[in-house]
């Protein structure tokens, strides 16, 4: 049986993209090396041992931290019982989930009757259950070095794009080849940081391309 490393468990809303709105456990994977310099889960990037810890822990922090738990599917989905969690769609993300096989726990939360949605950077392979919901946010040309992978594009159910000049814009331009002839899912522009800027220049291409505008929802409203 798999087990996962995980930085942070917790109910909320999902803020952005197709399900924004929707109660959702959010179980934030450890690792990361893709590098995003507006990146604000750096605490996710490095797994140290030495920062392994237990559960309870994890579970009783106020504040982020770049200590982690592991967890097989089963023991994850009994602290979901344990915190008295509702929510019946699980947002998986990180760090960069897709660093790990996500076919058991997705696979596993699925015939238990939950929706499973993967938020990834599109430069792993994804190993997930079919009937996985995957939301690609293509990071281009960041430290790590490491490329959007044409698979990942293909397999997206929606792409989430982070923007804030117009270079962003022509790097998705570039990443949209990936798909070949396969019709683009939807395609959301999200200002970094609600930038003003960033955010004018979101709306304004999302009119002139027909995609959607996601905002960072949880922010507005001042919930994690």
């Amino acid at each position: 049986m798999s087990s996962y490393k995980i930085n942070e468990v917790f109910e909320s809303l999902q803020g952005e993209g197709s399900y924004t709105g929707l109660p959702s456990i959010f179980v934030r994977l450890q690792g990361c090396p893709v590098g995003c310099p507006w990146c604000d889960t750096k605490h996710t990037w490095v797994v140290s041992p030495e920062l392994k810890t237990t559960s309870d822990k994890v579970m009783a922090e106020t504040a982020e931290s770049d200590s982690w738990f592991e967890h097989t599917t089963e023991q994850l989905i009994a602290l979901f019982s344990q915190h008295d969690y509702v929510a019946k769609h699980i947002v998986l993300s990180g760090g960069e989930p897709c660093l790990y096989d996500l076919t058991e726990i997705t696979t596993s939360l699925i015939t238990k009757g939950y929706s499973v949605q993967i938020e990834t950077s599109g430069t792993y392979e994804i190993i997930a259950h079919p009937d996985t919901w995957v939301t690609v946010s293509p990071k281009v040309n960041m430290p790590g070095g490491r490329p959007v992978l044409s698979s990942a594009m293909r397999r997206a159910n929606e792409i989430k794009h982070p923007v804030a000049m117009q270079k962003h814009i022509e790097e998705l331009d570039l990443v949209l080849l990936l798909l070949g002839e396969q019709s683009a899912p939807n395609i959301y522009l999200q200002p970094i940081s609600q930038q003003k800027r960033a955010t004018d220049l979101a709306i304004k291409t999302c009119i002139a391309r027909n995609w959607r505008l996601s905002l960072q929802t949880h922010k507005f409203i001042g919930i994690e």
